[in-house]
Formats: C-alpha cells, sequence, structure tokens
C-alpha cells in the first residue's frame, strides 16, 4: 500500500492527479484525510497563510529589460508586469474569465461592441484612484503606431473607444466573439493616466508594488496595503532573482535560496524530481519553441527554401532528446490541440530528406551556409535543438552554420531583428490572439514578416464569425496558410516544468502559460 500511495502522492504534487482525486483513491486505501494530507505537505484545510518573502529564480532576463508593460518580450518582464499590475480581465486555466479591473463585460447581440464595467475603489500604488479614463488612455497608448507595444496586433482590430460613465466602451472594426480575452495580454497592464508620463515606472493596482529594480539581475516587491482583492497577495515580500544559468537554477532551489524556478530542463526534471523538499511541476499548454525565417529577407524570400527547411527537421527526435517527452511535436502552426477549434485533421509534417533536397535544389540556392542564430535564453535546449536541425538538414544536403549568440541582449538584439533565429512563444488563450499577436501584417511582433492580404481578411472574418464550424474552417484556413507558406518552422510544443518548494501552498496547474501564468506570487502561501 506504502508504494501506491507515494505514487499518487507524487502524481499529485506534480499536478498529474488532482487534489480531490486524491484524497479520495487515498481514503480508499484506508488513509485517513489529515494522513493524506501530510503526504502532500499540506495542512487538511490548505487555507492561505499570509507571510513571509517568496524567492523566485528566473530564467529569460536581460540588463536591457524594462518595467514597461508594453517592452515585455521574455520570461522576467512577464512576471515583473504580472505582479505589479492587472489587466481588465485574466483567464482561469479552464478557459472562463477572471475579471479583475473589469467587474464584468456586456457584448452586443452582434459581438461588435463591448462594454466593460470598470471596479471602484481601487487604487494604484502611487495612491491615485483607478478611473475608467485611466484604462482608456492604457488602451490608447497600446494602439499607438509608436509603441512598439506587443498588444499593438490585438489592437488594430478596435475601431473606436470611449467613456459612458463607469463604462469603458470597446467598437470593433467587425464582430468580435474573443474581445475579452484579446484584453487580457499581458501587455495591457492598466497605468495610472495609461502610462504616457512614465510607462517604466512600474506602478500599477497589483498585490504587490516595486520596491527595488536591477534590470538583469533582481527585483523586489512588497506587499501593497490598498489591494482590493482580499483572497490575493499573501506574502509580504516577492525577490525575483535572474538566474539564466539552468544549472545555478536548480542548485539555488535545491539549496532553498530561491522555492520557485522557472524552465526546468526536460533532461533534468525527473532527476529534480527526487531532490528532497521540493517537486516538479509540469503541464501541457500552448507554448512552443520554433525557429522563424524572415519571409521578405533573402534568401528565406523563396518559398522552396523555407520549405526545404521545413521538411528538413526531425521533430520526433528532438521532442525526444530536447523534451525527453516534457511536450508534442509541431506542425508548423503556432496553434495545437490546447485550442478551441484547432483542427486535428491537417496532416502533420514529417522529416523527409528526399522532399528537403528537392525544394532545396528548386530553390536555387547558391550552397552558402544558410546562417541560424541562437542563444541558450532562446528556450532551454535551443543550441542542442540547433545543432540536431544542423545534422537532420545537412542529411538533405542543406548546409546550416549555427551562429550562437550571447544571451543577455538575446530578444532586443536578435529576435524579431535577425532574418533566421531560435525563438519561442508561450502561446494566448485563443487562435486570435496568437494570430493577432504575430502573423497579422501590420503586427509589431510579427518575427517571420508573414505580409499576407488574404490571411489579414481570413483573420477578421474569423473574428467575427459566431457560428463555430464556420469559425473552425476559417482558422483551418489560415493555419494551412503559415504552414505552407509562412516563415514559421515549429518542431515541438513544450510543457511548462517549473521547480517549487514543498513550502508553498496553492499551486495550481495553468497551461495558460509558465508558473501559473504568472500568478503564482499573488496566489500561493507558504505552508
Amino acid at each position: 500500500m506504502k508504494k501506491e500511495l507515494d505514487m499518487l502522492a507524487r502524481k499529485a504534487l506534480q499536478g498529474q492527479l488532482g487534489r480531490r482525486d486524491f484524497m479520495a483513491r487515498a481514503a480508499a486505501l484506508g488513509l485517513t484525510a489529515s494522513a493524506a494530507s501530510s503526504l502532500l505537505g499540506q495542512p487538511a484545510s490548505a487555507q492561505p497563510v499570509k507571510g513571509g518573502t517568496l524567492r523566485m529564480g528566473l530564467g529569460g532576463g536581460e540588463s536591457t529589460n524594462s518595467l514597461d508593460p508594453a517592452a515585455a518580450l521574455s520570461q522576467v518582464p512577464f512576471h515583473t508586469s504580472r505582479t505589479f499590475g492587472e489587466t481588465l480581465v485574466d483567464v482561469n486555466p479552464d478557459g472562463s474569465f477572471d475579471f479583475r479591473l473589469a467587474e464584468s463585460v456586456e457584448p452586443s447581440a452582434d459581438a461588435t461592441t463591448w462594454a466593460f464595467r470598470i471596479r471602484k475603489g481601487v487604487e494604484f500604488h502611487n495612491g491615485q484612484t483607478l478611473t475608467p479614463d485611466d484604462v482608456l488612455q492604457t488602451m490608447r497608448r497600446h494602439s499607438d503606431e509608436n509603441t512598439q507595444s506587443g498588444a499593438l496586433g490585438v489592437m488594430r482590430g478596435i475601431a473606436d473607444m470611449r467613456l459612458d460613465g463607469d463604462m469603458f466602451i470597446v467598437e470593433c472594426t467587425t464582430p468580435n466573439a474573443d474581445l475579452p480575452y484579446l484584453m487580457s495580454s499581458y501587455q495591457l497592464v492598466i497605468q495610472p493616466g495609461g502610462g504616457f508620463e512614465n510607462p517604466a515606472a512600474g506602478i500599477g493596482t497589483g498585490a504587490y508594488k516595486v520596491t527595488a529594480e536591477e534590470p538583469g539581475v533582481r527585483y523586489m516587491f512588497e506587499r501593497f496595503g490598498n489591494y482590493w482583492d482580499d483572497s490575493r497577495g499573501h506574502f509580504d515580500a516577492v525577490e525575483m532573482l535572474v538566474i539564466n544559468d539552468s544549472t545555478a537554477r536548480n542548485a539555488a532551489l535545491q539549496s532553498g535560496q530561491v522555492h520557485i524556478v522557472n524552465l526546468v530542463e526536460p533532461q533534468v526534471a525527473r532527476l529534480l524530481d527526487r531532490a528532497p523538499g521540493l517537486s516538479v511541476k509540469s503541464v501541457a499548454g500552448r507554448g512552443h519553441y520554433v525557429f522563424i525565417m524572415h519571409c521578405n529577407t533573402a534568401p528565406f524570400d523563396n518559398k522552396d527554401l523555407r520549405l526545404a527547411l521545413k521538411y528538413a527537421i526531425n521533430r520526433e527526435e528532438m521532442v525526444e532528446r530536447i523534451l525527453s517527452g516534457y511536450g508534442t511535436v509541431g506542425n508548423d502552426i503556432p496553434i495545437n490541440a490546447a485550442y478551441p477549434l484547432f483542427d486535428a485533421s491537417i496532416p502533420q509534417r514529417t522529416y523527409d530528406p528526399e522532399k528537403a533536397a528537392e525544394h532545396y535544389k528548386k530553390s536555387g540556392h547558391d550552397g552558402s551556409p544558410i546562417v541560424l542564430q541562437v542563444a541558450d535564453a532562446a528556450f532551454p535546449g535551443a543550441v542542442d535543438a540547433a545543432q540536431l536541425f544542423q545534422q537532420s538538414a545537412a542529411a538533405a544536403g542543406i548546409p546550416l552554420e549555427i551562429k550562437r549568440e550571447p544571451d543577455d541582449g538575446y530578444w532586443s538584439e536578435v529576435w524579431n531583428k535577425q532574418p533566421f533565429c531560435a525563438s519561442y512563444w508561450g502561446g494566448r488563450p485563443v487562435q486570435d490572439q496568437m494570430y493577432s499577436t504575430a502573423y497579422l501584417s501590420k503586427a509589431d511582433w510579427n518575427d517571420t514578416r508573414y505580409f499576407d492580404e488574404t490571411f489579414d481578411k481570413l483573420l477578421l472574418e474569423a473574428r467575427g464569425e459566431l457560428d463555430d464550424t464556420k469559425r473552425k474552417a476559417l482558422y483551418s484556413e489560415m493555419a494551412n496558410m503559415v504552414r505552407d507558406d509562412g516563415g514559421l518552422i515549429c518542431p515541438m510544443f513544450n510543457d511548462f516544468v517549473e521547480g517549487v518548494r514543498d513550502e508553498v501552498q496553492g499551486w495550481e496547474q495553468n497551461g495558460i502559460w509558465e508558473v501559473m501564468n504568472g500568478s503564482a506570487p499573488s496566489r500561493c502561501w507558504f505552508a
């Protein structure tokens, strides 16, 4: 019985078995509720406890990072924004809305107009009271063509924004059934005056306010005494240490220097999970590790060359060797089964060196090395993945040259600037948001430089289509366009794999993005 209980407890701690199911199966084996709870390192009641300093060891930080939510590109800026700031709505793990600074939302019958009722009695960290105008100005800042905001793509479908008393009104250019999901974009943190005056001040309405900022090194937060939501913000303080080296991150977790680490490399996850006093959490989601080509830059402006490279990558080998099973095979589209209206009938692209060689020859490429820029910062195992790509491409006669870049500055100097590099996407709650952010022609984060008027029209049509069957067909057509014509090479969808010490309670599986979609500091507590 002990062996079975240990196995059940490990599954529960890893998030593979819900607490309720664990308790029921433990009871069936004759264990009391208190004894079963002790196996999880939790009291039977598991009620939040106030106090303590949560320390996080995070990869994905650079000396060039800013507290401006619009500029949040990688993991650390994502977490800082989520810790000090809040959006109108958030998305729960089951895909339902979690109303934050909007307490309700009402659509018109045709989903063209959406009215968000702004919550009263909310205070910014600088003492100002949140007003609907702060919301309006925030949205205007992210809609500005010069903002370079990662949310610019999702804002392009908005024709007009206005206020009506406590209501923030959004008029869409076409009907948009997913508009509230777009408002959950982590760049759209509501700031006083919209953030026009000082966008990097780090002032928001979140459970914690910024007390120290050392880009690329550390960030400190303390609990905001006037926070509006008593169900969140249980720690006295939160410290985020930027630890880009994975070995150092894991060592800090094992020694107790930090309580949570992100980006646990799949190759060491099972070994780390055996260490005393901690567990490894993994959850499947929408995140994907990719190689991206600029479709408007030679030699990648040649469709046959792009197809040659897509057929020249061994996806199954990459998932096995890079992800160690903590993920699934990709299909050169940014969408997988985690998304509503996913079309599972799209044929899976497989490694085919003969077809790759055929397209390569047809492309007329001169045989010079094709430079792929990569860094460990791109995603865990990115350099190793690039080397596997190099080997599988060589079998098709395609010469790849790996250029290793420094981790610091990778997201500001390489990604979205250089024509062929490694990257990752955390995914988005719905397909429209993912496509609007990275594939709409005018999106600031269109990192494959995929410019196609037909695709843009289909995106707008799908956005306004309220019939799910028709909408799914439109998304399928778009996916096939990206897969066959675009510059995305998507070999794998990664699980989010994190290490968490046992004293951290309240952990919840969330496949939206890593570390509980950035909500662990505000929703967890110490035993």
